[in-house]
């Protein structure tokens, strides 16, 4: 396969995990937020398993299976679920760009934990989606304190959910570059992530699926972004150009506010897309403070 082509096929998986927001949201509103999102990932792990596969257990290392795992499965439950429990389509594209705080997160985490170091630029870049995200969630009044707190008061699980995955989600990151060795057990974590979510489903009050064209539809949608997701990017990270696709997951933020606003019919504030730019633009100056500076301490040193 040319370079050309896989990463073609890797800039691909941006755009469908951009979809990911709506997708899940609709799905979640038809059959509901815990029975929606089991079938999600039951699915998603169909897919995985046809696609990417499912190595031998004695391949990992155990570090990588317990604490990979715990904080894989760990993140996507907070992700899903907290957009399937925001009250209506503006907020779970509101509360997606708490989840977005993660390649920011990522990077600060390397430079706090793995002594890696960095230019004056990550000064901006850790403050700028701080203040995106008062942004966003401050409504059309843009950085406002007392109507960005009556919004998470308003649905604050939700919220939380998203900004405790964004954090578990830089921990995994570096957890899989210390432990992982380059394997990747994506297909095992989604197994486990779906077992929970029906457990989860058995246990609670939540009303018996119904099944619509509509909601079929978008469930292979949310599961095919996620699945194929995953696929293409592997092909892109191990046959195309690695910088070009990470520069362009800095932009899923703003590919996910225009694909949920178009798929939920949401129309999206002038404030919003200020507070969005300002978390894209805080995560790419983040991703140019430690660029081509010489790690102090590689994570394999640990």
């Amino acid at each position: 396969m040319s370079k050309n082509k896989a990463t073609l096929i890797g800039l691909m998986a941006v755009l469908l995990w951009s979809s990911l927001v709506g997708t899940i949201r609709i799905v979640s509103e038809n059959w509901g937020a815990i029975g929606g999102t089991a079938m999600i990932y039951s699915l998603a792990s169909i897919l995985l398993l046809f696609t990417v596969g499912l190595n031998k257990m004695h391949k990992y290392l155990l570090p990588y299976l317990i604490a990979g795992g715990i904080l894989f499965v760990s993140y996507e439950l907070c992700f899903s679920l907290s957009i399937a429990f925001a009250n209506n389509g503006q907020q779970a594209i509101e509360v997606s760009m708490l989840n977005y705080l993660w390649p920011t997160l990522t990077i600060l985490f390397t430079i706090l934990f793995n002594q890696q170091k960095a230019n004056f630029l990550i000064i901006p870049g850790a403050v700028l989606p701080v203040i995106g995200i008062g942004w966003v969630l401050g409504g059309e009044q843009g950085f406002n304190v007392l109507s960005m707190l009556n919004n998470i008061k308003d649905n604050p699980l939700s919220y939380f959910l998203a900004l405790i995955g964004a954090c578990i989600w830089a921990t995994y990151c570096l957890i899989t570059v210390r432990f992982a060795k380059g394997k990747n057990a994506v297909t095992l974590f989604f197994l486990i992530t779906a077992i929970i979510l029906w457990a989860k489903y058995l246990m609670t009050d939540e009303s018996t699926l119904t099944w619509s064209y509509q909601a079929v539809i978008y469930l292979f949608l949310a599961s095919a972004a996620i699945g194929f997701g995953y696929a293409a990017w592997n092909i892109g990270v191990l046959h195309g150009n690695v910088t070009l696709l990470a520069g362009a997951s800095y932009f899923i933020p703003i590919l996910s506010a225009s694909l949920s606003a178009l798929l939920l019919n949401t129309p999206l504030s002038l404030s919003f897309w200020q507070g969005t730019a300002l978390v894209t633009l805080g995560a790419i100056l983040c991703w140019l403070a430690i660029r081509g500076i010489k790690n102090t301490r590689k994570f394999s040193d640990h």
